[in-house]
């Protein structure tokens, strides 16, 4: 069997103790996010890193995100308040999300340290990112500001 990851590892206990606790909600929750990050490993073959683990649980707080909004339309306030409730559950696991007074700061270093001048370098720099602000910003939104930096 391959070793858990440190988040994964976390969530499991944390399942547990709402087991022991009685706490059915909770319990299913980190269940779900178990399989999905086991899931993951599986598929990966390979011993998931912190930022692969961040990476899983930053697409299902989406996922929850979808669901709201489909839920919401139809007026399930039910199945609303579970995915608000799971969501606001896997934001404990994550990482604080970086300000944007932080991501300008890094792409400022990140281009200075890869040496970028055009929007061509723009993998340069996403390369020097990525692993720097992994789950802890938005993709999109770090690639807006890496372009715009780089004046594309």
């Amino acid at each position: 069997m391959r070793e858990l990851g440190a988040i994964e590892q976390r969530i499991r206990d944390d399942a547990v103790a709402a087991l022991k606790a009685g706490d059915k909600r909770r319990r299913e929750a980190c269940s779900s996010f178990v399989a999905a990050l086991k899931k993951e490993r599986i598929d990966s073959r390979r011993q998931p890193t912190e930022a692969d683990e961040l990476t899983v649980l930053k697409r299902e707080r989406k996922r929850r995100a979808e669901a709201i909004l489909v839920y919401e339309q139809a007026g399930r306030t039910d199945l609303v308040d579970q995915e608000r409730y799971e969501e606001d559950l896997l934001k404990g696991y994550m990482p604080e999300e970086l300000t944007g007074a932080e991501l300008r700061a890094l792409v400022d270093d990140a281009v200075a340290a890869t040496g970028a001048v055009t929007p061509r370098d723009m993998g340069k720099v996403m390369g020097w990112l990525k692993p720097k602000v992994a789950g802890r910003a938005d993709g999109k939104t770090l690639s807006d500001l890496v372009r715009a930096r780089l004046g594309g």
